[in-house]
């Protein structure tokens, strides 16, 4: 027979394996009586994991969620997995990023010396990027999500939102938004809420750390689908690389294009096309902007299209020659 701690490792294990458990099965598992199973459980109880027995002809046990996060049993792959994301997993959450690396290292501390040599082989360097430097307070996080969740209008204001300013003089102001909140996601390393905005009768994309929500949230709403019915490709057709409505255009940069995709924004294509010459796919709000981008770089470049690209290169190139004098 197994040694007690053992084979409480062991119950452990099967009842996080599964959702319910016969008290014969267990103990057939085990190779115990039903009576040791029970002894059993209720060492694991005293170690504060809650194990319901459920009732029926057979009898049995559940691992539920508690009140508070007992030690877990992790298997091999699950430890390395979990190694890996805690290294890698940037959140962009004040006071998060830290709290996982107190995790890793708190992992790594109690890790058998097979699985720190292969957490150790994983090891990365993550370069994050910082978004000029924008973190969500997770208060506000946690408040979003909540309203996510519980499918309840949520009112907030927005920092650099456009609206009406209700009053005169100094006493006006800007009424809070309304919106139906369905989805949290991330992109580019920044949060955002996809949301049905009442006001403007559209769907919206809200970056988080802009947002103050306000209390009480309103009434529960009827689940919507995005346009398309893919959060992903919705979210990446307004943010990511087919920016609905934007301005996009292609040029040729005379610069190694590993140095064109260090400072080009996560929504451009860049490839090599030849020795310290890179081809560059991007967007921008207005086709003035957009040649002011490729100016940016530096260097000399040539338009491949659009024709609006090509004639925005020389207004602004009118201007930058009026300016110089």
């Amino acid at each position: 027979m197994s040694s007690p701690s053992s084979r409480l490792l062991s119950l452990l294990s099967l009842l996080q394996s599964r959702r319910d458990w016969p008290g014969d099965v267990l103990a057939g598992r085990l190779g115990v009586s039903a009576r040791t199973v029970r002894r059993d459980v209720d060492r694991l109880r005293d170690l504060g994991y809650p194990v319901h027995a459920t009732k029926g002809p057979d009898g049995g046990y559940r691992l539920t969620s508690g009140s508070r996060m007992p030690p877990l049993l992790l298997d091999d792959e699950q430890v390395v997995a979990l190694s890996l994301a805690l290294q890698t997993g940037g959140t962009g959450v004040d006071g998060v990023d830290e709290a996982a690396l107190r995790a890793l290292t708190t992992l790594r501390q109690v890790m058998p010396t097979r699985l720190r040599a292969a957490s150790d082989a994983l090891a990365v360097t993550v370069v994050r990027r910082t978004e000029g430097g924008v973190t969500v307070d997770p208060e506000v996080l946690l408040a979003v999500g909540t309203a996510v969740r519980a499918r309840e209008v949520l009112r907030f204001d927005y920092a650099g939102g456009s609206g009406p300013l209700l009053g005169e003089g100094d006493s006006a102001f800007r009424p809070p938004r309304r919106a139906e909140p369905h989805h949290l996601v991330t992109w580019g390393g920044r949060w955002y809420l996809v949301a049905y905005d009442l006001d403007r009768d559209d769907w919206r994309t809200f970056r988080v750390d802009r947002m103050t929500p306000r209390t009480p949230t309103g009434p529960r709403v009827p689940e919507r689908k995005v346009p398309g019915g893919d959060v992903e490709a919705f979210v990446a057709g307004r943010l990511g690389t087919r920016p609905v409505g934007a301005c996009r255009g292609t040029a040729v940069l005379d610069m190694p294009a590993a140095d064109v995709a260090r400072w080009a924004g996560h929504d451009a294509l860049v490839e090599a096309v030849g020795p310290g010459r890179a081809r560059i796919v991007t967007g921008a709000w207005s086709w003035d902007a957009l040649a002011a981008v490729l100016g940016m770089f530096a260097v000399p470049f040539d338009v491949e299209g659009p024709d609006e690209l090509v004639a925005a290169c020389g207004r602004l190139a009118a201007r930058y020659a009026r300016a110089s004098g």
